[in-house]
């Protein structure tokens, strides 16, 4: 079941001795910093300390690899060539290293504005996040408009000082109880519909009074997504121009499954592993069927690996399908590893641990969270249903459903 380092990513992205020495310096450097409380907090770190670990990543320049060509970049972050990305996103996945809080401006902003922004805007937002300084959430899904961005209600009004004044609900908004920054997609023209009239719009958090964030507490009894209402927040930015907000935010879909997906699939890896591990510990591994779906899921895995490595220097490109195509492959694949996760065990992954306080809710064990929380797989980051819609009127040209 174990690959080994970099398994399955030689496809010629780099030079084979190059990206080694890399993987040895990154080793050798999580090595030494994931010490005291960034070691003890691990994946599931709290917020304070994954905000420390932000700053830690900026100092030493590991945010912001992939923002331009391979040297020192012009806004504080170091850069490398595409296959040392992999390395990276490999190494600190298996590391266990604490969840990124800076993911959403490092993979999806950065290269939003490198794309679309001004140079301005770059040389005031980019630093910051190469610091590991300023955090942001993204405003795309609404009650009503989740996958369905087009469908988007949220509206900003010319506030009479050159800023757009924004008002409002966003919903599943990750990590915005600590974000510094929302990029909001809101609808600019009054009137408009559709794909047309939407803006692009960077708003600061700290606007008490004008800004509500409201925690929403999931079936893991966790509350990493939040609801947030806008009511005449000002907007300090808009990118690309106002009325080009639908061209800016499918420009930045296409970043979204860029290198990280391969550290996600790291991280699957090492699950599988685990319920491997579970499944002969409780004698299921004697099982046909179960040792058959193992067997299938380790498959399954390998060609997700592989459609991801061919499709990383495309992204944001030509294959208009090609995101589409991985999330339908993973959100599944990832209910169907939490639902043999739970299955292996029996009537134990059914129940808390044995010193469990009946006044107190119990903590679930990494096995009942990943078969909790994967039930929305299908359904955050674009539901199976509008993959399929994209693939068949993008890919297949089939006409499109009637509105």
């Amino acid at each position: 079941m174990d690959d080994g380092p970099g398994a399955g990513f030689g496809f010629g992205l780099g030079s084979q001795a190059r990206d080694e020495a890399f993987r040895s310096e990154v080793r050798e450097w999580l090595g030494a910093h994931l010490v005291g409380r960034f070691a003890a907090g691990g994946a599931r770190a709290g917020a304070d300390v994954r905000r420390a670990w932000e700053r830690e990543l900026g100092a030493a320049g590991w945010i912001g690899l992939g923002w331009g060509a391979a040297g020192r970049g012009a806004y504080g972050n170091r850069v490398v060539p595409l296959a040392q990305q992999v390395v990276w996103a490999e190494e600190y996945a298996r590391a266990g290293a604490p969840g990124r809080c800076g993911h959403i401006g490092e993979n999806l902003l950065a290269p939003t504005l490198l794309a679309h922004g001004t140079e301005e805007q770059r040389r005031r937002y980019l630093p910051p996040i190469a610091r590991g300084e300023e955090l942001w959430c993204q405003g795309y899904s609404e009650p009503g408009a989740g996958s369905d961005l087009a469908s988007v209600r949220t509206a900003a009004a010319p506030g009479g000082d050159g800023r757009w004044r924004v008002t409002g609900q966003k919903v599943w908004t990750s990590l915005a109880r600590e974000a510094d920054w929302c990029f909001v997609l809101a609808r600019t023209e009054t009137g408009s519909v559709r794909h047309r009239g939407l803006s692009f719009l960077l708003v600061p958090m700290d606007q008490p009074g004008r800004i509500d964030v409201r925690p929403i507490r999931q079936l893991t009894g966790t509350s990493e997504f939040n609801e947030v209402f806008f009511d005449g927040a000002l907007a300090a930015e808009v990118v690309g121009g106002a009325g080009a907000g639908w061209r800016v935010a499918m420009g930045l879909l296409g970043f979204e499954r860029g290198v990280s997906t391969l550290a996600q699939q790291v991280g699957f890896a090492e699950e599988l592993r685990a319920v491997v591990r579970c499944a002969v510990a409780s004698g299921a591994a004697g099982d046909p069927v179960v040792r058959g779906e193992i067997v299938r899921l380790w498959a399954e895995l390998r060609v997700m690996r592989w459609n991801a490595v061919r499709t990383l220097g495309d992204a944001g490109g030509g294959d208009a399908g090609a995101a589409s195509v991985a999330k339908l492959l993973w959100g599944r694949w990832h209910q169907r590893l939490g639902e043999l996760a739970v299955r292996v065990r029996g009537a134990e992954g059914a129940v808390g641990p044995e010193d469990w306080d009946a006044a107190a809710p119990y903590e679930l064990d990494e096995r009942q969270r990943l078969f909790l929380f994967s039930r929305a797989d299908t359904i955050y980051g674009g539901s199976d249903e509008i993959q399929r819609n994209i693939i068949a009127e993008r890919v297949l040209g089939l006409p499109r459903e009637k509105a």
